[in-house]
C-alpha cells in the first residue's frame, strides 16, 4: 500500500479559505480545524499554513480595501496559530514586515503602536529567539524611511521599544568600538566676503531702524557683551562643532591648539555675556508647561550669522553647547578600548581640561532657570555613564551572576539516618557530621553512650587546683592590676560556675549582696576559698566529704554523699532498655512525668514507628537532659508518680 502525497496547492487554498472564515470571526479555530484534518506531516502543513497567512495579506494590500485594523486582526489571528503550535514563530514578523514595507508612514505609526503594546508577547521564550532579528531589521528599515527632523517623536519611538525589547547586554545596540557620527557635519558661512554679520549694528544705527512693538518686550532684550559679536567670533564658535563631532583631532597638536584658542574665546563671550533675567525665564518656563507638552525640536543647528545673538542670549542654546564640552572633556579623559596608543593627553592638556570642566559646571550654574539643580543632573549623569564606559572596556560582561561550580567531587546526600543508627546500633554506624574533625570524633567509639560514661572522662579538677592561680593573684601583696586577672577572662569565669556548682556548697547560698558583673561575683568567690581551702587537705575532702573529715563541720554533707547509693546512681544503658520493654506502647504516660516537651515527643513518634524504640529514645532524652541528676532515685519517683509501680520496684531492686 503507497501513501498519497502531500498535495500543496490543495492544502494552501484551504489554509487560505480557513484563514479569511478566521479573520471574519476574529479567531484561529477554523485554522486549527484545517490543520487537523489535512493529512500530512506537520512540518508541511506549518510551512503551508505559513505561506497561505502571508497570500491572504498579499490580497488584502494589493486590493487596498482592508484597514489597518485588518491587517492586525490577521496578525493576531497568526500569534495564537504559533501558540496553538500550528504555525512557525517567525510568521507573525514576516506579516509585520510585509505591512510596514507597503503602507505610508500615516498608517506605520498605527502599526508600530500595535508593535509597542505587545512587547511582553515578543519577549516571551515562544517568540524571542524567532523573531529578534526580524524586529531590529524592521525597526531599521522604518528608521531609514523616516525624517530624523520631520519624524522626531517616531524615531525616538522606535529606539525606545528597540531598548525595551533588547537587554542591556545585547550588543546589537552597543557603540563597541567607540565610533563617532563623522557624516555629521555644521553648515555655515566660511566666506567672510558673503558675512554680513559686521555691517548689522550699523545699518540700524544709519537706517534708524525700531523694534515693532510685541516682538521684544523690555524684559527679553539681550543683555550687551563686552566682546563683539563678529564674523571672527562667529566662525570660530561654529568650527568647534567639527571637534565635537571628531575628538580624536584634540590629540593632534596644530587641532588642539586651534580648539584651545577657540573655546577660550567662546567661553569668555558666555561668561561675559550673562543670563540675568529671571523673570522672562520663568514666564518661557511656564509657558512651556502649559503648552501641554508641545516642545519645539530642532534636530540640526540654525547656523544663520542674524540669529547669533538671539543664540548666545538663549539658556536652552547655551546649555546644549556647554553639555557638548564636558562630553567631549569625558571622553578625552577617559580609558576607552579601543583608543589608539597615540591618544595621550600631556600634563598641559590634562590641567587645561580640569579649568575648563570647573568653568563650565561655573556657567551651567548661572544659567537660569534652575541652574544649580541643571548642573547637578548633569555631573550625576556623566559620573553614571563611566560605569558604562567601565562595562564596555570589560568586554560587555552578563549582569547576571553564574553561580559558582564546586570542582570537588560532592559526597552523595545521604538520607536521614534510622534512630537506630544514632544510638550506635544499626548497620550504618558511621555518622557524617558536616566536618571531618566532627566525624572523626563522633565515630571514635561505637557506642558514644557508654564513650561518655567512661570512668577516663572523670577529668573535674579539684577547687584548690583551679582556683589556685586566683587565689594568688587576689593576695594584695601579689599587686596584681584586675584587668589581668584570670576571674576577667569570660571562658574562665564560665568554667568556675560550673565547677562550683559542682564542688561548693556556697553556690547555693542565698545572699543580699548584689554584684555588677561575674567578675565581682568570682572575686567574692574566690576570697572565701582562700580562708577555707587548707594548703595542705585536698578540696574534695572539704567540700564534697567523699572520705571521712572531722574539720569542716559539714555533717549534712558528709551523710549524704559518704557512699554510693541509689540517690547518686546513674541510670545504664541496660537499665533503660529494661524499662522502656516494659513501658512499650504507654511510655507517653511516663513522659508527662518526665516533664517532656510536646515538641519532644512528636520528633520522637517521627524519628521511629516502633513503641520500644519511642519508649527507649524518651528515656535517652531525658537523661541528655537531666545530665548527672539522670539518677535512679529520680527516674524510680518518676514511674511511681506514673502508676507503674512494679517497674519501678524491679528497677529499685536491680
Amino acid at each position: 500500500m503507497t501513501t498519497s502525497l502531500y498535495n500543496f496547492i490543495d492544502a494552501k487554498d484551504k489554509f487560505a479559505a480557513s484563514a479569511v472564515s478566521a479573520l471574519a470571526g476574529r479567531t484561529s479555530k477554523p485554522l486549527i480545524n484545517a490543520f487537523n484534518q489535512i493529512t500530512g506531516n506537520e512540518a508541511e502543513k506549518k510551512t503551508t499554513l505559513d505561506q497561505s497567512l502571508r497570500g491572504v495579506l498579499g490580497d488584502q494590500i494589493v486590493e487596498q480595501k482592508a484597514s489597518c485594523d485588518e491587517y492586525l486582526a490577521l496578525i493576531y489571528i497568526s500569534i495564537e496559530a504559533v501558540t496553538e503550535g500550528i504555525c512557525s514563530a517567525t510568521t507573525p514578523f514576516l506579516l509585520l514586515g510585509d505591512v510596514l514595507d507597503c503602507l505610508p508612514l500615516d498608517q506605520c505609526d498605527k502599526i508600530f503602536s500595535f508593535v509597542e503594546e505587545n512587547v511582553s508577547t515578543w519577549k516571551s521564550s515562544t517568540f524571542y529567539s524567532a523573531g529578534k532579528n526580524y524586529l531590529l531589521r524592521m525597526c531599521n528599515d522604518l528608521l531609514r524611511r523616516l525624517s530624523k527632523s520631520q519624524n522626531t517623536v517616531f524615531c525616538g519611538r522606535i529606539q525606545l521599544f528597540l531598548a525595551r525589547l533588547f537587554p542591556l547586554s545585547e550588543k546589537s545596540g552597543l557603540n563597541l568600538q567607540s565610533q563617532f557620527n563623522l557624516e555629521n557635519i555644521t553648515v555655515f558661512n566660511k566666506n567672510e566676503q558673503e558675512s554680513t554679520l559686521g555691517q548689522k549694528h550699523t545699518e540700524e544705527k544709519e537706517d534708524g531702524m525700531e523694534v515693532e512693538e510685541g516682538e521684544m518686550g523690555e524684559e527679553e532684550v539681550p543683555a550687551t557683551c563686552s566682546i563683539p559679536i563678529d564674523y571672527n567670533l562667529y566662525r570660530k564658535f561654529w568650527t568647534l562643532q567639527d571637534y565635537f563631532r571628531n575628538p580624536l583631532q584634540c590629540y593632534e597638536k596644530f587641532s588642539w591648539m586651534t580648539f584651545l584658542k577657540y573655546s577660550d574665546e567662546t567661553l569668555a563671550v558666555f561668561k561675559s555675556f550673562k543670563l540675568d533675567d529671571m523673570q522672562a525665564s520663568k514666564r518661557k518656563l511656564e509657558e512651556l508647561r502649559t503648552s501641554a507638552g508641545e516642545h519645539v525640536y530642532f534636530a540640526k543647528f540654525l547656523t544663520s550669522e542674524k540669529l547669533m545673538d538671539l543664540q548666545l542670549s538663549d539658556s536652552n542654546f547655551r546649555r546644549h553647547i556647554l553639555l557638548q564640552y564636558l562630553i567631549l572633556f569625558q571622553y578625552l579623559k577617559g580609558q576607552v578600548k579601543f583608543k589608539s596608543s597615540n591618544c595621550i593627553l600631556n600634563d598641559d592638556q590634562t590641567a587645561w581640561i580640569e579649568e575648563t570642566t570647573k568653568l563650565v559646571h561655573q556657567l551651567l550654574k548661572e544659567i537660569p532657570p534652575e541652574g544649580e539643580k541643571f548642573s547637578a543632573m548633569v555631573e550625576h549623569i556623566l559620573n553614571t555613564e563611566e560605569n558604562w564606559n567601565g562595562w564596555k572596556n570589560e568586554g560587555c560582561p552578563s549582569f547576571v551572576k553564574e553561580r559558582v561550580v564546586d570542582d570537588k567531587p560532592k559526597r552523595p546526600i545521604r538520607k536521614r539516618q534510622a534512630p537506630e543508627d544514632f544510638l550506635g546500633k544499626g548497620p550504618d554506624r558511621k555518622l557524617f557530621m558536616g566536618n571531618d574533625e566532627l566525624t572523626r570524633l563522633w565515630n571514635l567509639h561505637a557506642d558514644n553512650m557508654d564513650a561518655c560514661k567512661s570512668d577516663d572522662r572523670e577529668f573535674m579538677p579539684s577547687l584548690d587546683e583551679f582556683f589556685a592561680e586566683a587565689i594568688e593573684q587576689a593576695d594584695p601583696t601579689n599587686m596584681v592590676e584586675d584587668e589581668y586577672k584570670v576571674v576577667r577572662n569570660s571562658n574562665y569565669g564560665w568554667r568556675a560556675l560550673r565547677l562550683l556548682s559542682r564542688r561548693s556548697p556556697h553556690f547555693f547560698q542565698p545572699t543580699n549582696q548584689k554584684f555588677k558583673s561575674l567578675a565581682d561575683y568570682l572575686d567574692s568567690m574566690v576570697s572565701k576559698l582562700a580562708k577555707e581551702l587548707p594548703k595542705d587537705i585536698p578540696s574534695e575532702e572539704i567540700k564534697t566529704g567523699e572520705e571521712d573529715d572531722d574539720d569542716n563541720g559539714d555533717n549534712l554533707l558528709k551523710e549524704s554523699n559518704d557512699s554510693p547509693s541509689m540517690q547518686s546512681k546513674m541510670v545504664s544503658n541496660q537499665q533503660m532498655d529494661d524499662v522502656a520493654a516494659k513501658l512499650g506502647a504507654k511510655w507517653k504516660t511516663l513522659a508527662g512525668q518526665l516533664e517532656m516537651k510536646a515538641s519532644e515527643l512528636r520528633e520522637i513518634e517521627t524519628d521511629s514507628e516502633d513503641v520500644d524504640m519511642q519508649a527507649k529514645l524518651l528515656l535517652v532524652a531525658w537523661q541528655d537532659r537531666e545530665g548527672t541528676q539522670a539518677t535512679v532515685e529520680n527516674l524510680v519517683s518518676a514511674l511511681n508518680a506514673a502508676s507503674f509501680t512494679q517497674i519501678a520496684d524491679n528497677l529499685s531492686e536491680a
